[in-house]
C-alpha cells in the first residue's frame, strides 16, 4: 500500500517542500530510504522503528520503501522523521480514518526513541515553504511552536509526541491551533557602550554617525587604546530597530542557523556581529558540506564588525567584496548555486602597523617600512575601494575636559532615526543602496552639483565606484542636516573620508 505525506527541507536560508512517499509491500523485511538522503536521514530508520514501537504501534514486517521527492534535492537533517513515521502508519493501515488529507498538513520534527518530538532548526523557513506550496497547516514539535507560529497564513499545531500527532490527525484528540507570535517591542541594545564614554575623537564620531545614518561601511585606523573598538561597539546602541518585514527576514536567517530563542523567536534589534579574527572563510560568508549562513548573512540588515581587521585571513576578507557590492552571498557547488542575503554595514578597526604606533607623536614606530607596507596591504585594494569612510585616528592631546560637551548616544540616535525616515520617505531605501542612475534632481543632486562631482572625480582620479560612493555619502550628510538638496560642502566632506585621502 502506498501513502503520501509532506515535509520540508532547508536550502540555505529558504525552505522547500518535500513529498514523502511510503510504500509497504510484501518482501524481505527492511526499510530503504531513497532520494539523495544524507547520513542523518538514513539514521531515521532506527529512530522511526523505536519511536513506533514505544508509541504503541508496529513496524510492519514487510519491505518498506521511503522516497523523498524531488529526488535530485539533497536531503539533510532529522526533520523528516515525523513525516516518514506517519506515512508508514498510513501505508500499513495503522492510522485510523483521517478526516483530512495527509498532503494538506506539513509534518516537521525529529523523533526521539520514546516517540517524543524534538525541535528542528529553521522551523520558520520550513513552515513558510509549506505556505508557499499551498499547504494550509503544519504540525511541529512543541519546542518549535512560537517560531513556527510567527509565519502568517498557516494553521500551526504543536505536539509533544507521535501519539499526539496521530490522535490529532484522526480527530480523536484534536490540538488547538497555535496563537500567532507577535513582534516584540523595539529596544535599544542594553550592553552597548555609550558615546559619552569615548574620549575626544570628534572626526571619528562624525564618521560613525554618517555611516549608520546612511548604512555605509566604515573603517577606523589608529594606535592601540585610543577608542577604535569602543567607538564602533557603541554603534549597537545607535541602530534604529528593524521594521516588521526586516524582523521576519532576519529572524528566519537566525532560525535556520539555530540561533533563535525559541521562547521569543522574532528579532527586533538589528544584528551586531563581531567574529574573532581566527574565523574561517566559510564561517564568515557561509558554506560547508551542509550550507548554512555565515557571519555575513547573520549580520544582514545590521553591522558586521571586524576588530583587528588586518589579522583576519586575506581570503576571508576578500570574500566580503561580493556581498558589500550586491548585498548577497553566492555559493557555487557542483550540484547548483545558492544565494543568501548579506546586506550589512561593514565596520573595521585596525592598527596602522604591527606595533601600532606608525605616524604617532607619543611613541616611535619600531616597524621596518617594508613590514608596515606589507601589513597595510592585507586590506586589499578592491576591498579598500568598497569602504565608504576611512578615518585615521590620533591620540587626544589631553584627556582634561575631553568629555565636556560630548553628546550621549541617545541624542545621536535621534538624529540617525530622523535621517533614516527621510531616506525611506524619499526613495524607499537607504542611501547606501542608491543606484548611480538615481543620482539626480529626484534625490537632491542639482545639475551644477553633478558637474562638480565629475570635476572632483577627474581632480582626484577617482574610480566610478568611488565617485558613486562619495555621492551617496554626501546625500547622507545632507539628510543628517535635514536638507533636501545636497550642497558642495556635503560633497567636499564626503570626499574627506575616502580611503585615498586617509592614506
Amino acid at each position: 500500500m502506498l501513502a503520501r505525506t509532506v515535509s520540508a527541507s532547508l536550502l540555505g536560508v529558504e525552505g522547500l517542500p518535500v513529498r514523502v512517499e511510503v510504500d509497504v509491500a510484501f518482501g524481505l523485511p527492511g526499510m530503504t530510504i531513497v532520494g539523495l538522503a544524507g547520513s542523518a536521514v538514513q539514521e531515521a530508520r532506527e529512530r522511526v522503528r523505536s519511536a513506533l514501537r514505544n508509541s504503541g504501534f508496529e513496524l510492519p514486517a514487510r519491505r518498506i520503501t521511503v522516497n523523498l521527492a524531488p529526488a535530485d534535492l539533497p536531503k539533510e537533517g532529522t526533520g523528516y522523521d515525523l513525516a516518514i513515521a506517519v506515512g508508514i502508519l498510513a501505508a500499513s493501515g495503522q492510522l485510523p480514518s483521517v478526516p483530512l488529507r495527509l498532503d494538506e498538513v506539513a509534518l516537521l520534527g525529529e523523533l526521539a526513541l520514546d516517540g517524543g518530538l524534538q525541535p528542528v532548526p529553521g522551523a520558520m523557513a520550513l513552515v513558510a515553504a509549506a505556505r508557499e506550496a499551498g499547504i494550509p497547516s503544519a504540525m511541529v514539535p512543541l519546542a518549535n511552536e512560537a517560531e513556527a507560529a510567527s509565519v502568517a497564513g498557516v494553521a500551526v499545531f504543536a505536539a509533544r509526541s507521535l501519539g499526539d500527532v496521530v490522535a490529532h490527525l484522526s480527530a480523536v484528540r484534536p490540538l488547538e491551533p497555535a496563537v500567532r507570535t507577535p513582534l516584540p517591542e523595539a529596544r535599544v541594545a542594553a550592553d552597548a557602550p555609550d558615546l559619552s564614554e569615548v574620549i575626544g575623537q570628534q572626526l571619528a564620531r562624525r564618521a560613525l554617525e554618517i555611516a549608520i545614518a546612511g548604512r555605509h561601511s566604515l573603517a577606523l585606523s589608529g594606535p592601540p587604546g585610543i577608542g577604535k573598538t569602543l567607538l564602533l561597539r557603541a554603534a549597537a546602541g545607535l541602530l534604529p530597530p528593524l521594521d516588521d518585514a526586516e524582523a521576519i527576514e532576519v529572524s528566519r536567517i537566525y532560525s535556520v542557523a539555530g540561533l533563535t530563542d525559541r521562547r521569543a523567536p522574532l528579532i527586533r534589534q538589528r544584528p551586531f556581529r563581531a567574529p574573532h579574527h581566527t574565523v574561517s572563510t566559510q564561517a564568515l560568508v557561509g558554506g560547508g558540506p551542509r550550507i548554512r549562513p555565515g557571519e555575513a548573512s547573520l549580520a544582514h540588515r545590521g553591522v558586521l564588525f571586524l576588530d583587528e581587521t588586518l589579522h583576519f585571513r586575506a581570503d576571508a576578507l576578500d570574500a566580503l567584496r561580493q556581498p558589500l557590492e550586491s548585498g548577497q552571498v553566492t555559493i557555487a557547488r557542483v550540484d547548483g548555486v545558492l544565494t543568501m542575503p548579506a546586506r550589512f554595514m561593514l565596520f573595521a578597526a585596525f592598527n596602522p602597523c604591527p606595533c601600532g604606533w606608525l605616524g604617532t607623536v607619543a611613541r616611535t614606530c619600531a616597524c621596518e617600512p617594508s613590514t608596515a607596507r606589507r601589513y597595510a596591504s592585507r586590506l586589499s585594494g578592491p576591498l579598500r575601494d568598497r569602504l565608504d569612510l576611512l578615518v585615521l585616528m590620533q591620540e587626544p592631546a589631553s584627556i582634561d575636559g575631553a568629555h565636556d560637551g560630548v553628546e550621549p548616544s541617545a541624542v545621536v540616535r535621534g538624529r540617525i532615526a530622523a535621517a533614516w525616515r527621510r531616506q525611506l520617505d524619499r526613495q524607499g531605501s537607504p542611501n547606501a543602496e542608491l543606484s548611480a542612475a538615481r543620482i539626480g534632481p529626484g534625490t537632491g543632486f542639482g545639475s551644477e552639483l553633478v558637474s562638480m562631482l565629475a570635476q572632483r572625480g577627474r581632480r582626484f582620479a577617482l574610480s566610478p565606484r568611488r565617485l558613486h560612493r562619495a555621492a551617496r555619502l554626501a546625500r547622507t550628510i545632507a539628510d543628517l542636516d535635514r536638507r533636501d538638496l545636497v550642497t558642495e560642502l556635503d560633497l567636499d566632506e564626503s570626499l574627506r573620508y575616502r580611503p585615498e585621502a586617509a592614506a
